[in-house]
């Protein structure tokens, strides 16, 4: 009677009935299966779960929504309705599974107990699926999350790409990072480490990853395909789009996040932070040592950027060499609305970042090729991207446009 304690954030989502409907329809042992959700609703939509509220295996919190705090508050209130039960999964509300996922995942995890790793968790930025192309358009692949880089908060972006060799493996592969959108592991999970309501969005995933660790669980991704994701969410509400303090809620967070991985100047204290800290079991100096980020610093080893599996090589003999083995990369995406950049013959643009004394750190311009692809953009932004290495973080940005016709036009800056 091993069952399954189903983790859902669901806000405003008409895909939370079909969700479920897949999680129950595919399970082998849909009698195990039991579901706390945190239903963020408004009043108008044309949808709801009323058909579930009777059901003995569901735990529904309902929160109108001008009262949700966003994702993280909510994940944090669905785990407040655990009962004991022997696994975990958390899930977005815009999920589908396959065929018998509940042994399949139950099954890993007991094959990884096996061979002696006490508290296995499975996560990543599972396979995408079109709920209006469903199951035609369901990627077979599995994916696995790689590093992508630090934003200016001070948040690590994650990418996912295609595990290599994935047909011919037969079980789960190390990983580094944590996906808030698919996680299965042992019930006690949603006790020890707790989501913490302050965050909002970003900055969620990579918190969980190294408290997970800390907290003594050894991250894996699946080597096959058992549930599939939608990654768009195209013309339907999120918190964002309701909810005007989103902003204040956002910085709040940033700044939190800082605090926790001791970031661009601020302490960590565990006192501050609690039950949402890191726990005993591992420091978080094992964690940067296994995943190959340095938080301090911004930094990352090669062997990460190379998106080899963990553990990362320990081939230091000093605590100097084992830091100065690490790169600060800085990459960032500057926006500049098409109304910004009105002209239509443009030979090349200033693109630099600068630090606090203007002195210039990085400098790549774009040139007439990548200006006139920018500017077919559908979301009506050009999108500079640039990645360089930096000791400090950067200041501010500048895009200085230069026109045949006009010559120097308006500079244009923004604060990172």
């Amino acid at each position: 009677m091993d069952k399954i304690f189903i983790q859902i954030a669901s806000y405003r989502d008409p895909q939370l009935n079909p969700t479920i409907k897949s999680c129950i329809d595919n399970a082998k042992h849909p009698e195990n299966l039991v579901f706390g959700i945190c239903n963020q609703y408004h009043p108008e939509d044309e949808f709801n779960i009323d058909e579930y509220k009777n059901d003995e295996r569901f735990r529904i919190t309902d929160v109108l929504y001008s009262e949700a705090e966003g994702v993280c508050a909510a994940r944090h209130a669905v785990q407040q309705l655990y009962g004991g039960e022997e696994y975990t999964l958390q899930i977005d509300s815009h999920m589908r599974f396959a065929h018998n996922w509940d042994v399949e995942f139950i099954g890993m995890i007991k094959q990884l107990q096996d061979k002696g790793i006490k508290k296995p968790l499975l996560t990543g930025y599972v396979s995408s699926f079109n709920p209006d192309n469903d199951p035609n358009e369901r990627i077979v692949d599995p994916w696995e999350m790689v590093f992508d880089r630090y934003t200016p908060e001070g948040v690590v972006f994650f990418l996912p790409q295609t595990i290599q060799g994935w047909t011919t493996l037969t079980e789960p592969v190390p990983s580094r990072f944590y996906s808030a959108h698919f996680c299965f592991t042992l019930g006690v999970f949603a006790t020890e480490v707790r989501h913490d309501p302050s965050y909002y969005f970003h900055g969620e995933e990579i918190s969980i990853a190294a408290r997970a660790y800390t907290h003594g669980y050894d991250l894996f991704h699946p080597h096959k395909t058992l549930i599939w994701h939608e990654y768009t969410r195209s013309g339907r509400k999120k918190h964002w789009d309701d909810d005007k303090d989103w902003g204040k809620r956002n910085e709040s967070c940033h700044l939190r996040n800082r605090k926790l991985f001791s970031m661009d100047g601020e302490v960590y204290n565990p006192k501050e932070f609690g039950i949402y800290g890191f726990g005993s079991e591992r420091t978080l100096t094992d964690y940067e040592k296994y995943s190959g980020l340095l938080f301090s610093k911004r930094a990352v080893q090669q062997y990460t950027l190379d998106k080899k599996y963990p553990p990362n090589p320990q081939v230091f003999e000093t605590e100097k060499e084992w830091l100065d083995s690490y790169a600060s990369i800085f990459r960032h995406c500057i926006d500049v609305h098409f109304n910004l950049v009105p002209e239509t013959d443009y030979d090349f643009w200033v693109v630099g970042f600068h630090d606090e004394k203007d002195e210039t750190l990085y400098r790549r311009d774009a040139d007439i090729n990548e200006i006139n692809m920018m500017k077919k953009d559908p979301d009506g932004y050009c999108k500079i991207w640039r990645e360089f290495q930096t000791i400090h973080k950067p200041k501010y940005w500048v895009v200085w446009p230069h026109s045949v016709s006009k010559g120097w036009c308006e500079r244009i800056t923004g604060n990172l």
